[in-house]
Parts: structure tokens; C-alpha cells; sequence
């Protein structure tokens, strides 16, 4: 079970966001590789990728003697449900609100 709170502290960033987009939608990647693709340096994509692997949004692997980075899109999951337990709350509040107003129509 993830840590919403770090999922959410991860994602706040826009090039994690990215990192963890790239990871999802292209498949694995060194640091290099994702530093050569995006407008920073391999130091900065490394200091990206440590805060997506403390989240658990990233796994690392040994290819040779390079490090590969994959997304781990089912830590989300937990982000998920919180999302989706807040949207039904809405929701429910929105339909009162509407029977409501439609009571005094």
C-alpha cells in the first residue's frame, strides 16, 4: 500500500509528472536515456526519479550495468479511490441539493 500523501507530493511536480508519463507510455528507461529526452541534466532526473521511487511510482532494475526505471501505475491506486470516495461525497451533495430545488419549484 502506497503513501497517498507522497503519490500526491510526487506528482505535484511537472517533469516527475512527465518522467512518469514517458515510463508509462514508452516502457522502461535509464536516466540517461530520460535526460537526453527531457530539458535537464541526468543529476536532476535522478533526484526526479528517487522521489517517484520513494512514492512507489517507479521500480528500478539492473540491464547490464545500467539502472532501468519503470512506472508502477498501480500505485496510484490508492489515489484512485480516495478520487473516486470524494467524488461520490460530491456527488450525493450535488443530488440533495438539486431535490432541493426542485421541491420548491
Amino acid at each position: 500500500m502506497n503513501d497517498p500523501q507522497a503519490v500526491f507530493t510526487a506528482l505535484a511536480d511537472p517533469t516527475r509528472r512527465a518522467v512518469f508519463e514517458r515510463l508509462s507510455g514508452e516502457g522502461p528507461a535509464s536516466a540517461s536515456q530520460l535526460a537526453s529526452e527531457l530539458p535537464i541534466t541526468r543529476q536532476a532526473i535522478s533526484k526526479h526519479l528517487a522521489v517517484l521511487d520513494d512514492a512507489g511510482l517507479v521500480t528500478r532494475s539492473s540491464v547490464g550495468r545500467e539502472i532501468q526505471y519503470s512506472a508502477e501505475p498501480a500505485a496510484l491506486t490508492d489515489v484512485t479511490v480516495w478520487a473516486t470516495r470524494i467524488d461520490a461525497r460530491w456527488k450525493r451533495r450535488l443530488e440533495k441539493l438539486q431535490s432541493q430545488f426542485k421541491g420548491r419549484s
